[in-house]
C-alpha cells in the first residue's frame, strides 16, 4: 500500500463528458484503504464511466482523480499495477482453458513463470476452479466464468479490487456464492469497490456507499444510514390499488409515496402504519422493513407525495 495516500481512491470535481452528454457531472468522493465501496444506481447512471476512469481505460474531462495516491492521468502505468479489474463484459480468451488465461494474463504485469504458475494455483485454489483448470473457457458455466475473471484480477496481488456490475445476469444461487467469495476477500486487506443496480447486492456487501443517477451523486453513506435517513425503519407496501386514493397520513412521521398502483408508506415504527392497512380492503399489504430499493426510487422520484 502506498504510505502516502490517505485514501484508496479520490475523487474531485470529477466530469466526464462525450461531446455534448455529460456523463458524470462533478463528483466528489472518497474510498478508504480496506473498505467496501458501492456505487449504486441504474443502467446509464454514471457507474461504469466512473469505474473505466479509475482503472486508466477512460480519460476524465475534468476535475482530479487519484488512485492509492497516484494522479490517473500522469501514472496510469502505476496504477495498473495496484488495481484488479474485473469488468462488466466477459473478456476471458475461449481459445485457452481455464489455467492458460490465467498464465498468458501474468505476463502483462511481467510476473515470472515460476511464481506465474504458483500464484495461478493459489488463485484457482480461491475461486474454487481448481478441478476445472484444464476445462475450456467455453465449457463454463457463466458464474464460473465470473470467478475465473476475479481470479485473474487477483494475480497481481492488487490493493484495490475493481468490480463493474459483477453479478449481472446470474441466477440467485451463483450472485450469493460470488458474495460470499468477496466478503473472504476482504478478510485479505483488499479495498473492493464495485457498481451495482442491485439494490440488495449494496446492502449486502458495502461498507458504504453513493446512488448516482444522471451522472451526479444523489447522496452517500453507509446503507443503514441512508434508509433511515430516507425511508425510514418501516414501510407499508400496497398493491393493486387502482381506484383508491393515496392517503394522506395525519401525521408527518408517516411519508406516502405512490408507484404506477402501488402505494408506500414510510414510518420509524411499525406501529405507525399499522392502521393503514383497513383503509385498503381487498389490497395486497406488506408491512416489512425498509431498504436501499425505497431510498432509491423516493430520491428519484420527482412526483413522490409527502
Amino acid at each position: 500500500m502506498n504510505a502516502q495516500s490517505a485514501f484508496a481512491v479520490e475523487a474531485r470535481e470529477l466530469v466526464k463528458r462525450y461531446g455534448d452528454l455529460t456523463a458524470v457531472d462533478h463528483i466528489n468522493f472518497t474510498v478508504n484503504h480496506g473498505e467496501a465501496f458501492g456505487m449504486l444506481g441504474p443502467n446509464g447512471a454514471g457507474k461504469s464511466t466512473t469505474m473505466r476512469m479509475i482503472y486508466c481505460r477512460t480519460p476524465l474531462t475534468a476535475g482530479t482523480l487519484l488512485v492509492d495516491g497516484l494522479d490517473v492521468t500522469q501514472q496510469a502505468r502505476q496504477i495498473k499495477t495496484r488495481v484488479g479489474v474485473v469488468p462488466q463484459e466477459n473478456n476471458l480468451d475461449p481459445d485457452l482453458d481455464v489455467r492458460e488465461n490465467l498464465l498468458v494474463y501474468a505476463r502483462y504485469f511481467g510476473i515470472k513463470k515460476a511464481e506465474a504458475e504458483q500464484r495461478t494455483q493459489e488463485t484457482l485454489e480461491l475461486v474454487a476452479l481448481t478441478e476445472k483448470q484444464q476445462v475450456s473457457v467455453e465449457e463454463l458455466s457463466g458464474g464460473m466464468k465470473r470467478r475465473l475473471m476475479i481470479a485473474r484480477a487477483l494475480l497481481n496481488r492488487p490493493h484495490i479490487l475493481i468490480l463493474d456490475e459483477p453479478t449481472t445476469g446470474l441466477d440467485p444461487h451463483v450472485r450469493h456464492a460470488l458474495w460470499d467469495m468477496l466478503r473472504e476477500l476482504r478478510t485479505r486487506g483488499i479495498t473492493v469497490l464495485l457498481s451495482t443496480h442491485y439494490m440488495d447486492e449494496a446492502e449486502k456487501l458495502c461498507d458504504r456507499l453513493l446512488i448516482i443517477n444522471d451522472g451526479k451523486i444523489l447522496v452517500s453513506g453507509t446503507p443503514r444510514e441512508l434508509i433511515a435517513t430516507h425511508a425510514s425503519a418501516f414501510a407499508l407496501e400496497v398493491r393493486g390499488c387502482n381506484g383508491h386514493q393515496l392517503l394522506q397520513p395525519a401525521t408527518n412521521h408517516i411519508i406516502a409515496d405512490k408507484r404506477g398502483s402501488t402505494h408506500f408508506y414510510f414510518a420509524p415504527s411499525s406501529e405507525l402504519l399499522a392502521p393503514l392497512i383497513q383503509a385498503y380492503e381487498g389490497c395486497e399489504t406488506y408491512l416489512r422493513p425498509s431498504n436501499l430499493e425505497d431510498v432509491f426510487l423516493q430520491l428519484t422520484d420527482k412526483d413522490r407525495l409527502h
